[in-house]
């Protein structure tokens, strides 16, 4: 494909002369647009911003380069019709003065020659030097009366074109599109066009295929149209229109706080888990389930955010609780009898000085550095050191308690070891992407043989970049580092991105997560889905015109053939060999999202991973989108539902206490998480109602809040007894998911009724998820694929009774007792069978049936009274 040979330039006009922007500035840009460099539109976007020029929103780059990229491919397809052509450029000319007036067609000529020869506010290099310019020739002047007709035809097009409302500033020449015989004279250039061939199949003329494309969408749609249809008919490259529409997509991105708080998270909207189309590695790639340990079926994990709750340890002890072996054995066997098998610790490792120091800088004058942001995996003096971590795993295990650890395998701290002296291991340039960054703040490297500097912008909240400056100050070598970033919102500016096409950081990375499993029996890895193939590619190095990169990289294509030699292997596929060969028996939890749940459970080999679809589906009764998840996952292969991480909250998410309250509804889907199989996260502050979102730089608590007592209390009734039976829930062999049939034949999608079983126990969970009172009947269940069918065969249903494996006879009652409200139910067991279990749920109520038993004959079955408003937790009807 070939380059535009002549860009034309539509910054060509007298407002850039205020920026001392000359017409070879303006041609430079145009130039740089066409051959895919959005350099000196990322300048003039930011000189626009600082003055404020025009009024209203000023131009983002993306705009300015898409107005760049698309005058010059219409510009060269006027050229390629014949359409202004040097030797019948007088001739055009004489046509649109005997169209619109000779005097008036003579007046415009003057001034767009005058505004093409544009005032020089700043001297260019020859100026100054004294060189002076070259006189322009005939030739020249012969080629810049065909660009200023070129100009004359597309401007009146540009000028009406609503999608290029915000960069019309640019296209205005003062005294030509404003004089009164403008229009006449635009008419003219119509007609004048209308006389040539149509570029496209079915165009009736060259005018037609112009308005063809202003129809077209928005400005993206534009330029995707003149890349697919456009520039083949050219021979041109569509390169360079590929990646205006990348430049829109970045700039059009939501965008976050700049800080770094450890991921995304998984907030907002939730998609339903489905297969076959949506995520084709999940369907095709070979089946590699890591083996359970004997231990990891039951884990349940309890988080805590290390300093503040150390803090608020010392509080409640009344003793100095700074370091980790300084954690009260009363504590712990609180937690164990409580039913935690698994303590998360956030925030041990060595933290990086540089963060604190942002932070601190941009006015959070308590903070210290983000738990996220590393200077090394080693832990930190203040919490102890490892003697501290070795004692309190001790005391831990001896009480059944296991500790979890952190792994952060995106980016480290900017300050951190690997960033002075393996600069190579990370994601950089040579040159800044964004001319307008500017570097003068503090240094904030710990070595004065290397500095580090953010962009000033961070500071006064002006902006946050996408890289940092590393200056070499023994070579002077400069380079330009990416902040960590994930792509849903702005950079985490107190990190650095690693390189994960660079195979020695691959491997730097793999000796980190062993030095962390030789430490800790669980691992769980922060934005893991980050690091699949797909998302290193689609983040970092996109195909063009994907349009999802992070800002600056669509820039920086990269070739599938190359990509795939850079990057062979799954890097977690790499990571799950190695644990297995050199630290077997450790359980790797990843924090995905994005759809990637069985993926990373079911290819990839991670033991548990992450599902957000339980916190938010559940929290905004989207039921009908839960149970449509859960369905698709049994259906598929019911084994990924038991490697589920189901949670209320995690340090990225608000409190539970804030997002589901502290009534009926966080009882029962705190019930549906502790009876549901996978793995149960409770947050820090969960079971004490605490309602303050800690964040990774809190070194305690921001506010003076009390554990809720009642709170507590009713967890003691009703959510650690299950905890204590987990091994009876954690399973999918025996379990099963049922419609609740309501009266009119249809299902009730707000109720969860789902069974389980195991060595003889049964239990039966039903829970109502909204604040209507329901009655249903559960009698037969939804589909599943029992582990090793075959993957053609329909799924399997069974009837409730079959589910529960009850085989009592006609004339005998099922017995079962509600773990929550203490009474007994009983059941004809031939009505059982035939049709289900009848029950009437209230707003928010749930059930736990267990103990099922066979008796002679009952009465019809009785759902047990509700215990009185004032002894249940937000038992009033205003908190429904």
């Amino acid at each position: 494909m070939n380059r535009i040979r002549q860009p034309l330039s539509p910054l060509a006009t007298p407002v850039l002369s205020r920026w001392g922007w000359s017409r070879a500035d303006a041609d430079e840009a145009s130039r740089a647009a066409a051959a895919g460099d959005p350099g000196p539109a990322r300048l003039l976007a930011a000189r626009l911003a600082e003055s404020g020029d025009g009024g209203g929103r000023p131009p983002t780059a993306g705009e300015i380069h898409a107005l760049l990229i698309l005058t010059a491919f219409l510009g060269e397809a006027l050229r390629h019709a014949g359409w202004a052509s040097r030797s019948g450029s007088d001739a055009l000319w004489r046509r649109i003065g005997a169209a619109a007036g000779e005097s008036e067609v003579t007046e415009i000529r003057q001034r767009l020659e005058a505004a093409f020869a544009m005032p020089v506010s700043a001297p260019s290099a020859e100026e100054s030097s004294g060189k002076g310019a070259a006189p322009a020739g005939d030739a020249d002047i012969q080629e810049q009366q065909a660009d200023i007709l070129l100009h004359l035809a597309l401007l009146p097009i540009l000028l009406a074109d609503p999608a290029l409302a915000a960069v019309r500033l640019l296209l205005r020449i003062p005294d030509v599109d404003d004089h009164p015989a403008f229009p006449d004279i635009a008419a003219a250039v119509r007609s004048d066009l209308a006389t040539l061939p149509g570029l496209l199949p079915g165009d009736r003329n060259l005018q037609a295929s112009l308005d063809s494309l202003g129809a077209t969408g928005n400005l993206a749609d534009r330029l995707r149209r003149l890349a697919s249809v456009w520039a083949p008919l050219l021979g041109l490259d569509p390169g360079p229109l590929l990646l205006g529409c990348d430049l829109l997509a970045e700039e059009s991105r939501p965008g976050g706080d700049g800080g770094n708080d450890g991921g995304n998270g998984g907030g907002g909207e939730a998609p339903v888990i489905s297969f076959g189309g949506a995520e084709p590695d999940c369907d095709t790639a070979e089946e590699r389930y890591s083996r359970d340990e004997d231990w990891m079926p039951e884990l349940v994990l309890l988080a805590k955010n290390a300093h503040v709750w150390l803090d608020q340890l010392a509080r409640e002890y009344r003793r100095e609780v700074h370091r980790l072996d300084q954690i009260p054995d009363a504590e712990l066997d609180r937690m164990a009898a409580r039913g935690f098998t698994g303590l998360w610790l956030i925030g041990i490792w060595e933290r990086s000085a540089a963060s604190a120091r942002i932070k601190q800088a941009t006015g959070n004058t308590e903070a210290i550095a983000s738990a996220y942001a590393l200077a090394g995996y080693r832990i930190a003096d203040d919490l102890g050191g490892e003697a501290a971590l070795e004692d309190l795993k001790e005391r831990a295990g001896r009480r059944g308690i296991r500790l979890a650890g952190d792994m952060v395998p995106n980016h480290t701290g900017l300050d951190a070891g690997w960033v002075l002296d393996h600069p190579e291991r990370f994601l950089g340039l040579d040159n800044c992407p964004y001319p307008a960054y500017r570097f003068d703040g503090p240094d904030l490297s710990p070595r004065e043989d290397v500095s580090i500097r953010i962009e000033d912008g961070y500071y006064d909240h002006r902006d946050a970049a996408v890289v940092f400056q590393r200056v070499d100050n023994r070579s002077g070598a400069v380079r330009y580092i990416y902040h960590g970033n994930d792509g849903t919102s702005m950079p985490w500016n107190d990190t650095a991105q690693l390189d994960y096409l660079n195979p020695e950081t691959r491997e730097a990375v793999i000796g980190k997560v062993l030095e962390v499993a030789r430490r800790f029996p669980v691992i769980r890895f922060d934005a893991a889905m980050v690091l699949a193939r797909r998302h290193v590619r689609r983040l970092w190095h996109p195909e063009p015109g994907a349009g999802d990169a992070i800002p600056s990289r669509a820039e920086h294509p990269m070739d599938a053939a190359d990509f795939a030699a850079a990057m062979p292997r799954e890097f977690w596929r790499e990571v799950v060999e190695r644990i297995e060969s050199e630290a077997p028996g450790t359980l790797l939890l990843a924090e995905a999202f994005w759809m990637l749940e069985g993926y990373f459970v079911r290819t990839l080999g991670m033991h548990r991973v992450y599902n957000s679809a339980f916190m938010n589906m559940l929290r905004d009764e989207k039921n009908a989108d839960f149970r449509a998840s859960l369905r698709n996952v049994l259906e598929y292969d019911p084994r990924i539902l038991e490697r589920f991480v189901n949670f209320l909250n995690n340090p990225d998410e608000q409190p539970a206490a804030v997002q589901f309250g502290k009534g009926d509804k966080y009882f029962g889907i705190c019930i549906m998480m502790s009876t549901l199989p996978g793995l149960p996260l409770f947050g820090h502050g969960q079971v004490e109602g605490l309602s303050e979102k800690y964040g990774m730089e809190f070194r305690r608590a921001g506010s003076d809040e009390s554990p809720d007592e009642g709170f507590i209390a009713h967890h003691e009734r009703v959510v650690f007894p299950l905890l204590r039976r987990r091994g009876l829930f954690a399973g999918v062999d025996g379990f099963r998911l049922y419609d609740a049939e309501r009266r009119d034949g249809g299902v009730d999608e707000n109720i969860f009724a789902y069974s389980n079983r195991r060595d003889g126990e049964r239990a039966l969970v039903v829970y109502n998820n909204h604040w209507e009172r329901a009655s249903v009947r559960i009698r037969n269940s939804t589909g599943f694929r029992p582990a090793g069918s075959d993957p053609e065969a329909p799924p399997r249903r069974e009837s409730l009774a079959e589910g529960l494996e009850l085989r009592a006879a006609d004339a005998e009652s099922i017995i079962c007792r509600d773990m929550i409200g203490g009474r007994e139910i009983a059941a004809p067991a031939r009505t059982l069978r035939e049709e289900g279990l009848a029950l009437e749920l209230g707003g928010y109520e749930c059930l736990v049936l267990t103990g099922f038993r066979a008796e002679a004959q009952r009465e019809a079955p009785v759902n047990p009274p509700r215990p009185p408003a004032d002894k249940r937790p937000g038992g009033s009807t205003a908190d429904r």
